[in-house]
């Protein structure tokens, strides 16, 4: 199958093209030739990808899915997933291992590796620290590094316990692990359905204050600078949160934290309607704090986007909005989001947080684009300005509160394993 590109622009920072204008021609999964716009190649394409502003980058890297694949598949399978993902531009994401058995046997990981073989979108499992992600004992993790998982986490819990995370980090410096944590003190947090503030407040809803991320934020620092080790922050909310990792980056630690796309479109005066599609964990915080992620964001204190992607059923959502589960999902609209809300980033910071922060976090190359290379490709508009509807959702569930929402950015398609995914009308095409 031959792709050819006509004309677009490339953003890749790693690349002798970044910043051009090329004409590129992609066959069987291999980028074979690179070339000047409106040079005459004699060639038979099965696709051609036009437009006045369409752009090439590597493929995106999502953090955080949660694929609920095994033991939840009416919510999100590995399939479902897979396509949710190519349709928000990521042709990786790595998958937690909150399933159902959770991810913490050979099988497990080698279950989720083989399932991304197949398509464009490469599956990264991230194994469970803990036995069933409890937070008591350790997993064997020296033997899942092994059978190929990308890092370790408790996933969507919190690795509480002080000991078990020191001796984490210890264990995982035998092979150079990744320990990744979503920071909250689950005690302070405990019935709370939002952010601790004014509106909270005034809506009679228990808050969720700052100082339970920030809390853990500076534990986790301080246990770090103790063992030694590699950290990773999920999911930072707070003003305090991006400062403390600001300032153990300073003093040398090796820290690395991420933020989830939808965390920067709302506040938490968001939430006064009681619409359940809101209720996220962390919460959204105060219009500072969405400063203060943007000043991360641009500063480099935070490495990459995510979209947290959280898909549940009706059941889970349609109920009264303390009584209703968090999440929302956020692959379809990860990009979109976060370049409509942009506050002062350059269109190749924002690929950068997507693209090739997430694969420093994991330490993964960065797809080369160079002739002969495997093409491993995100193609998009940043000016295509659209509306998402209900039928842009390739998730199994529906929770998301982006249906009708305009939006400044689309992705045209990936490429990424031999073949492609490009978005068309009524759906993505699967090109072999």
């Amino acid at each position: 199958m031959n792709i050819h590109l006509p004309a677009v622009r490339i953003i890749h920072p790693r690349s002798d093209f970044d910043g051009a204008v090329k004409q590129l021609l992609v066959e069987d999964g291999i980028i074979r030739r690179v070339g000047e716009p409106g040079d005459r190649w004699n060639l038979a394409a099965d696709v051609v990808l036009e437009g006045e502003s369409l752009h090439l980058s590597p493929g995106w890297l999502d953090l955080r899915v949660s694929a609920r694949d095994p033991g939840h598949e009416h919510q999100e399978d590995l399939f479902s997933v897979r396509e949710a993902a190519a349709a928000g531009g990521f042709s990786e994401i790595a998958v937690l291992p909150n399933t159902h058995p959770v991810v913490q046997s050979k099988e497990a990981v080698a279950y989720l590796r083989s399932r991304g073989a197949d398509h464009p979108v490469r599956v990264h499992p991230v194994a469970a620290v803990s036995v069933d992600a409890k937070g008591k004992d350790l997993t064997e993790m020296i033997d899942l590094h092994r059978a190929g998982a990308a890092a370790f986490a408790d996933g969507v819990q919190p690795v509480w316990h002080p000991d078990l995370f020191v001796k984490t980090l210890q264990y995982l410096q035998t092979f150079n692990g990744l320990l990744i944590n979503r920071p909250e003190e689950k005690l302070m947090t405990q019935y709370g359905n939002m952010h601790e503030g004014l509106t909270a407040t005034m809506l009679g809803l228990k808050g969720m204050p700052p100082l339970a991320e920030e809390l853990m934020v500076a534990r986790d620092l301080r246990l770090l600078a103790y063992a030694g080790g590699k950290l990773h922050f999920a999911c930072l909310s707070t003003a305090g949160a991006v400062q403390l990792v600001r300032e153990a980056k300073a003093q040398g630690l090796a820290v690395t934290c991420d933020v989830a796309a939808h965390q920067v479109a709302f506040d938490d005066t968001a939430l006064i309607d009681f619409d359940t599609n809101l209720k996220v964990n962390p919460p959204f915080r105060s219009r500072a704090d969405i400063a203060a992620l943007w000043a991360g964001l641009a500063d480099g204190t935070i490495d990459a986007v995510v979209s947290d992607h959280s898909p549940l059923d009706e059941e889970s959502k349609k109920l009264e909005f303390d009584l209703a589960e968090f999440g929302i999902i956020g692959l379809e609209t990860a990009f979109a989001v976060l370049h409509t809300h942009n506050q002062g980033l350059s269109l190749a910071q924002l690929v950068g947080k997507l693209a090739v922060g997430p694969r420093d976090v994991l330490g993964l190359p960065l797809p080369a684009l160079k002739e002969g290379a495997p093409a491993n490709l995100t193609v998009f508009d940043p000016r295509a300005e659209w509306q998402f509807a209900a039928t842009d959702i390739r998730s199994k569930s529906r929770n998301t509160p982006f249906v009708g929402a305009r939006f400044t950015g689309r992705v045209v398609g990936v490429i990424n394993q031999g073949k492609a995914s490009l978005q068309r009308t009524g759906g993505s095409r699967q090109l072999q």
